[in-house]
């Protein structure tokens, strides 16, 4: 009979988190640095990479680590989709780290399966109705900022005033294009957006003043 493996599965919601504790948590458990899958997106749609290598290795009577139970998807529909395809299709045994009660190693007879079954409904409900509360929390939060005059977005990129001034002289090649850029303070594409812009105004009030 073959060896049992061992695998890890670390997922964050973006590229920005830092997955450490989660690779922390799996070293503790003993799981090879290439047997841990990392995957750096939103558990919103289910496209990652790297899960899906995993499930292509994962064979009858290996081990799957998970730190949390929300890593396979902060869907109730989905982690129940993805517990049931992993524990039953391909027959591994899964362990959460943060919840004893969901190793399947242990509990095998006919209460611990139904024990299991439960806490996992439980947990992933709870971990979906989380995801909507902060969802709701973070829209009251913006409206209430709104209305404060708070604005979101990119702030705008004030031109200076003598911009018309330092496009002539940089016409007129009086200038050069990194003295120009150094006057209005502005980068590259900003300097060629806001004089597209400039001309365009010059060419409409040229137009109109020769009507």
């Amino acid at each position: 009979m073959e060896k049992q493996k061992i695998f890890g599965y670390v997922r964050v919601s973006s590229a920005d988190q830092n997955e450490e504790r989660q690779l922390k948590a799996m070293r503790q458990m003993g799981v090879q640095q290439d047997h841990i899958f990392v995957d750096k997106q939103s558990g919103k749609d289910f496209i990652r990479p790297q899960y899906t290598k995993l499930t292509q290795k994962l064979q009858q009577g290996d081990l799957l680590y998970l730190l949390s139970i929300d890593r396979l998807g902060r869907n109730y529909k989905e982690v129940q989709e993805q517990w049931r395809m992993l524990t039953k299709e391909i027959g591994v045994d899964i362990c959460v780290i943060d919840m004893p009660l969901l190793d399947t190693r242990t509990g095998k007879d006919l209460m611990g399966t139904f024990i299991a079954d439960l806490v996992l409904q439980i947990l992933s409900f709870v971990a979906e109705s989380e995801r909507d509360n902060i969802r709701k929390r973070q829209e009251q939060g913006i409206a209430v900022a709104k209305a404060k005059g708070v604005k979101f977005g990119r702030p705008k990129i004030k031109v200076p005033l003598e911009f018309p001034e330092i496009v002539a002289e940089w016409e007129r090649k009086e200038i050069s294009f990194d003295e120009a850029l150094e006057k209005s303070g502005l980068s590259q594409s900003t300097f060629y957006r806001k004089l597209r812009g400039y001309r365009l105004l010059r060419q409409n009030a040229l137009s109109e003043h020769l009507r």
